[in-house]
């Protein structure tokens, strides 16, 4: 199961110009390490981290919305959304996009997410393991093959054709 945490900022005053900068200073760290993280483990590219990032936040925002207010979510649920939020962003490119950013497998969305834990931008529970990210989908399968060619040509939604 897995927590976002916020980066700390130096802002101490709550005015309109210092909570904005309070923003800016939040997304230049975050950005800082992401960049440090890729270059640590020189892996996967910078893409990876903050994609990774994105969909363990719509992860953890449609399992809210679904009630019962904040919390955790697991592996599988983080590889549901990654699944999702590529389909949606990259349609049947994703595997290729991944490939770009050095991601060939759920498992390395597994390592991306750990790295994310150690340099203290998610949370995790002790019942979290890296396993949990083992043969989740195979890219081929979910990007391409599942992927609905036609979609693009339905009618639309106000019957005209």
């Amino acid at each position: 199961t897995w927590t976002i945490r916020g980066l700390t900022t130096g802002a101490s005053e709550a005015t309109p110009w210092s909570a904005a900068a309070a923003r800016i200073d939040a997304s230049m760290d975050l950005e800082t390490a992401i960049l440090d993280l890729a270059e640590k483990h020189g892996r996967y590219r910078p893409a990876a981290y903050h994609f990774t990032l994105q969909a363990v936040h719509v992860t953890v925002d449609r399992a809210r919305q679904g009630g019962g207010g904040p919390r955790h979510v697991s592996g599988g649920e983080v590889l549901e959304g990654i699944r999702a939020l590529a389909r949606a962003r990259f349609g049947p490119m994703a595997k290729t996009v991944f490939e770009q950013w050095g991601v060939g497998r759920t498992e390395d969305f597994g390592e991306i997410v750990f790295q994310l834990v150690e340099a203290g931008i998610l949370g995790k529970t002790e019942e979290d393991q890296l396993s949990d990210f083992a043969r989740g989908f195979d890219f081929e399968q979910a990007f391409v093959r599942e992927y609905d060619w036609l979609d693009g040509f339905a009618a639309p939604p106000d019957g005209t054709s």
